[in-house]
């Protein structure tokens, strides 16, 4: 397995390179085609019969469609458990869901009912939510939207938008990329 004690980095890399060059269903061959590199080059890289420089690795990397970080990345993941702890601002409770470095966030918001719809924001990028508890309005440019329990909304946030809870409080699962984090996080209280 990957990551196992006493590997080392040489070894979690090729390990890498093959799991890689075998999930994209690629054969030796193929992959010498879109890196350049002779089959037999990459087979020695795989095998530890060659010495991994970044002169071949840069290739393989892109050739193989990762960066590579994630190729070289040997830190522990043996905390694979993210515990959320709530963050109450801005009229919402936020629980977040994945680890700050990771290109998209996954959050957990919980907003109370107001009579006030806040001001509609945008910024780059997409936002997708999940209802997972009660209903909530989703004004979108000129449509107001209701999103029931166990719906889902997905839209480009270039879009004036504004969310909110009907009724009673709501819970939701949110995803998005991180400009629309740090939109999400830092945006001033309705």
């Amino acid at each position: 397995m990957v990551g196992e004690p006493g590997q080392g980095i040489e070894d979690v890399v090729r390990t890498r390179l093959r799991s890689l060059r075998q999930t994209l269903g690629l054969s030796l061959d193929d992959l010498a085609t879109r890196t350049n590199l002779g089959a037999s080059t990459i087979s020695r890289i795989e095998t530890g019969k060659r010495t991994i420089g970044l002169d071949v690795l840069v290739p393989l990397a892109r050739g193989l469609q990762v960066d590579l970080d994630s190729l070289l990345n040997v830190d522990d993941d043996d905390d694979v458990v993210i515990r959320p702890t709530p963050d109450v601002s801005n009229g919402y409770t936020t629980w977040m869901l994945s680890r700050p470095t990771g290109n998209t966030r996954a959050m957990k918001m919980r907003f109370e009912p107001t009579d006030k719809m806040p001001t509609p924001q945008v910024h780059p990028g997409h936002d997708w939510f999940f209802v997972l508890e009660g209903r909530i309005r989703l004004r979108l440019g000129e449509r107001d939207l209701v999103v029931e329990t166990g719906e889902a909304a997905e839209f480009a946030t270039m879009t004036p938008h504004a969310i909110a809870a009907i009724d009673k409080p709501a819970e939701v699962v949110m995803i998005f990329d991180q400009d629309c984090q740090r939109a999400h996080t830092y945006r001033a209280a309705p």
